[in-house]
């Protein structure tokens, strides 16, 4: 993805990502769950968009840092968290703006799949994670990449075509194997702690799920906590 891409529809996308199933009912409560808790704690939002995640963790109590590529969305961001927010245009696939060992944790919600290569975004985020932090993620699911192109083990590049608040985008993503995203965070010097595959929230109003979804089976993205040696 380019700046422009998410530039371009950034209104839409977090209009989208406030009430949508994917995001506010499976993805964001999923983050959520697994940072516990955060109080007093520094954290580096990469690719935090229009800053929904950042709120929720600043409303628990965290010191949050957020960046991303598009202009458009931390504009949004800052709208949202106000002037005084922490926040960066960045792009998460060059060296980082911050300095060693500056942050308790780094979440990285849904980003990795949109880049080819992760071992340089993957060493810029244990760099500015401290000794024993943790790198919160979550990607799209790879076995759901499969079902729907037929395709698991290569490195795959595939676009595709959302509706969000009413406007037509297309996304383009990375897929990778679950082995190779392992062998990524460990060749970064990272330790896998957990492995989640939630499904949707409690919450979630009924009339945003598919009528025969089994939430047993509900399987849209992946969720990893790693912890910096």
């Amino acid at each position: 993805m380019t700046t422009t891409d998410y530039d371009n529809f950034a209104n839409a996308y977090s209009a989208e990502n406030e009430s949508g199933l994917f995001n506010a009912y499976y993805e964001r409560p999923a983050m959520l769950r697994l940072a516990g808790n955060v109080s007093g704690r520094r954290i580096l939002d990469a690719g935090c968009g229009s800053g929904p995640l950042s709120a929720e963790l600043r409303a628990k109590g965290a010191a949050v840092t957020g960046f991303d590529v598009s202009a458009a969305m931390v504009d949004l961001a800052r709208q949202r968290l106000g002037e005084d927010a922490d926040l960066h245009v960045a792009d998460l696939s060059a060296p980082l703006p911050f300095a060693d060992a500056e942050f308790d944790d780094v979440v990285a919600s849904l980003v990795l799949h949109y880049l080819e290569d992760w071992s340089g975004p993957l060493a810029e985020l244990r760099r500015v994670l401290k000794p024993g932090g943790r790198l919160i993620l979550s990607v799209n699911h790879p076995v759901a990449h499969a079902i729907e192109y037929r395709k698991y083990f290569a490195l795959t590049k595939y676009s595709e075509e959302y509706t969000m608040d009413g406007q037509t985008v297309w996304l383009t993503f990375w897929h990778r194997p679950l082995h190779a995203m392992a062998d990524a965070f460990t060749a970064a010097g990272f330790r896998i702690a957990t492995i989640s595959e939630p499904p949707p929230s409690p919450d979630t109003p009924a009339d945003l799920l598919p009528p025969d979804l089994d939430a047993g089976s509900f399987m849209c993205f992946l969720f990893f906590v790693l912890e910096s040696a």
